[in-house]
């Protein structure tokens, strides 16, 4: 943390009677920037830092967005046969069990993120999908081992669930550590860019799926094949990421090569990352991030993961129906992300992120009313509305929430607090709204649940520091050229006297 001032430490007489020495003080604990101090980046590394973060988070929620997509198939496979509600939720519970484990990953990948450096990690938590993803395609179904089943598909979603924990923290810390300080909405937005990717690979191959096959082939083996698809995907992520330098601002932490300022020092010194220190000095930025990605995160999996089976389970569209009305909207949301990006680099963080959930919060009962009625037309025009309003928190929030948090410690904070809230909110998302609408026979409940997340989210913007345009905490100044750089020293340069 930021050394205090002085003048507001010492007895205020004490200040007045010498102002002299305080003001020698202020300028040891804040000199000036030197050219030295300032990271010019490396226009072709930071669009290779971003291809690999953004591929392999595409690798991770692909992988993440196959079982949402096949959840009523795989309800099917893995449970006795009985009412089709209990087998989606049961389902939709093994989906949740990925996210109880997520913070554990958090805090196990994302302080280790912060020591070994972001890069190690990053290619770790790649294997690891891969295998978990793979092998739930290998898994015999209920009529071939019985409850074993069910015990194999729960214990590798929890690979991936732990896997994911340190996934987010450290793709979004990596874009953010690389890109200069005046682009890093546009550069973060290709994070979310990945994310959609994925979705859309995943909603695609589904869709194939379910058009070329009857339910019999689908549930005796066509859900296997996008599982098994993974793991040739998860060797190319993790290949890229390989080829990776690490980033300018952990150099910094090793002692490498990137340069700080004596100020930047005092926070940059050590990588111990450790959980005690996040904890016990960061618990109320923790707090506003919990916020801002439960707001966030419910939203997204409604749309992105569960709208397919609410498009069927409760509305009985065929289940390709509802993948190709979501798949249309995600290529639409993928086409516009990045000038989102570019857009919070421009007017702000709070101001999209508040797009988007004030969006939510007024929009989402008219658009699920609009998606209850009968025609292609409607159901598009609400799912729009709401995909609108999600792009506003997905173009900003990769390059929001890393810059939450100083760099010795900002992988394992932001890993920590995303993914708590994630394993709060986020996966629980499909499950709480099935036994919402099982419980109260509305199925507008979708639409009141994201309205409550929209009112935390607009309370936690609200309290929120704008970050925009401005240095990473506890990082120096990043520009793109040289110049840049010779105007920042000389903003700071004294007014010659006469």
């Amino acid at each position: 943390m930021a050394a205090p001032d002085p003048q507001q430490a010492a007895d205020p007489a004490a200040v007045k009677r010498h102002p002299a020495l305080f003001r020698a003080i202020r300028k040891r604990q804040n000199p000036r920037l030197r050219r030295t101090d300032i990271t010019v980046t490396d226009d072709a590394a930071v669009k290779r830092a971003v291809k690999a973060a953004s591929l392999g988070n595409a690798m991770e929620w692909f992988d993440f967005g196959i079982y949402s997509y096949l959840a009523v198939t795989i309800g099917h496979v893995f449970f006795p046969s009985g009412n089709d509600t209990t087998q989606l939720l049961s389902s939709f519970a093994t989906f949740a069990v990925a996210f109880l484990v997520r913070p554990l990953g958090g805090m196990f990948f994302g302080p280790m993120g912060d020591k070994v450096g972001r890069k190690k990690v990053l290619a770790l938590t790649m294997i690891l999908m891969a295998v978990g993803t793979f092998a739930i395609g290998l898994i015999p179904s209920h009529d071939t081992i019985g409850v074993w089943a069910a015990v194999l598909l729960i214990f590798f979603r929890m690979l991936q669930g732990f896997s994911t924990g340190g996934e987010y923290g450290g793709a979004s810390t990596f874009i953010a550590e690389y890109a200069p300080d005046k682009r890093r909405g546009f550069f973060g937005s290709f994070l979310e860019f990945g994310t959609l990717a994925g979705y859309v690979g995943a909603a695609g191959l589904v869709t194939a799926l379910y058009a070329l096959l009857n339910d019999a082939q689908m549930e005796a083996w066509g859900w296997r094949i996008p599982f098994l698809v993974a793991g040739p995907l998860g060797l190319v992520g993790l290949y890229l990421r390989l080829k990776l330098d690490e980033t300018p601002a952990f150099q910094k932490l090793e002692g490498g090569t990137a340069h700080a300022s004596e100020a930047a020092d005092g926070v940059e010194a050590t990588a111990k990352g450790d959980l005690a220190k996040i904890f016990r000095q960061y618990w109320p930025t923790l707090i506003l991030c919990i916020c801002l990605v439960g707001a966030y995160n419910i939203t997204d999996y409604m749309l992105l993961s569960y709208m397919p089976t609410y498009l069927s389970d409760e509305l009985g569209y065929s289940e390709t129906h509802g993948l190709l009305i979501l798949l249309a909207v995600m290529v639409f949301l993928m086409a516009i992300i990045s000038q989102v990006g570019k857009l919070s680099d421009h007017f702000g963080r709070k101001p999209l992120l508040m797009a988007g959930m004030l969006g939510f919060l007024f929009l989402s009962l008219p658009a699920f009313l609009l998606i209850r009625v009968d025609g292609i037309l409607p159901i598009t025009i609400g799912m729009l509305m709401l995909g609108l309003s999600l792009v506003c928190m997905l173009g900003t929030m990769s390059a929001a929430l890393p810059a939450l948090f100083p760099t010795n410690v900002r992988y394992g904070s932001l890993s920590v607090g995303y993914n708590l809230s994630a394993s709060i909110f986020g996966g629980t998302t499909p499950l709480v709204i099935t036994a919402l609408i099982s419980w109260t026979g509305s199925n507008l409940m979708p639409a009141y649940y994201a309205m409550a997340a929209a009112l935390i989210g607009v309370i936690a913007v609200a309290c929120m520091k704008e970050t925009a345009q401005q240095p990473l905490i506890g990082s120096p100044p990043s520009v793109e050229t040289d110049e840049e750089a010779a105007e920042l020293v000389q903003a700071q340069s004294p007014e010659p006297k006469f």
